[in-house]
């Protein structure tokens, strides 16, 4: 998986109960973060394409609506894999997601300014208000990568970035920090990804042409809510934990 952004130098269905079950946690939407960033990102590969088809998908099924819908659609098109889908899967991203097909005038580039930006241009305030975030939380992009801040990929790593520190904050028992990295996730999720999500979603589903891509978009949704509920548990957990009183 390619890293799009890195750590700069300093400047579920239940909540989990134990120490180890709450880094397993963490964990796991660290490494679905990542996943979701490499899938968003650029063409893939034939091991990556062969890694998810080997993956058991309908343990994900019963997260909610959007992940069975979107996992039976990823499994059932890669079922039928063949030596041409890795061009399939590649003309299909390329098409949505680089912007060289469009519907109705519209495409489908994940950036948040396309979708945000009365004109739907690259640059604007959303970039501005992505890049701030990043810069606030000491997050740079990789050296070499000179793409807009607000691509999702970007988006995606960033979530999965504060949720390793979540997890070291945590083992460090600096329970402030850990919230703080929750609140900022929670409110990331909110202001720089649901507000556009759906137009989004909207104008790639009209471009996309396998199955395989139309499951990743549900996946995300059904993920980002999902993590939602989690990063509610898990402030809960934290801020409760705070409050108890010293033996």
């Amino acid at each position: 998986m390619d890293t799009t952004t890195r750590q700069a130098a300093p400047a579920g269905e239940s909540a989990p109960s134990t120490c180890d079950e709450v880094a397993k946690v963490l964990e796991s939407r660290a490494t679905f973060y990542r996943m979701l960033a490499s899938l968003y990102f650029k063409t893939l590969t034939q091991e990556q394409i062969d890694t998810i088809a080997a993956m058991d998908l309908s343990a994900y099924a019963g997260l909610n609506d959007d992940f069975a819908a979107g996992t039976n659609d990823i499994a059932r098109y890669l079922a039928k894999r063949n030596t041409g889908t890795r061009n399939e899967l590649a003309a299909d991203f390329t098409g949505a997601f680089t912007g060289t097909k469009a519907y109705e005038g519209k495409t489908a580039v994940p950036y948040e300014s396309v979708f945000t930006s009365e004109d739907g241009l690259l640059y604007q305030e959303s970039y501005q208000e992505v890049f701030t975030a990043f810069k606030h939380e000491r997050v740079k992009l990789a050296e070499g990568v000179d793409w807009p801040a607000d691509h999702l990929s970007f988006m995606f790593e960033f979530l999965a970035i504060l949720s390793d520190r979540v997890e070291k904050a945590l083992a460090e028992g600096d329970r402030e920090m850990a919230t703080h990295e929750l609140e900022t996730s929670r409110d990331f999720i909110h202001q720089h990804i649901l507000n556009w999500f759906d137009q989004f979603e909207s104008a790639a589903r009209n471009i996309l042409e396998t199955r395989f891509y139309r499951g990743v978009l549900e996946i995300t949704r059904g993920f980002l809510k999902l993590d939602l509920e989690t990063i509610n548990d898990l402030l809960a957990q934290v801020r409760g934990q705070e409050d108890a009183p010293e033996a």
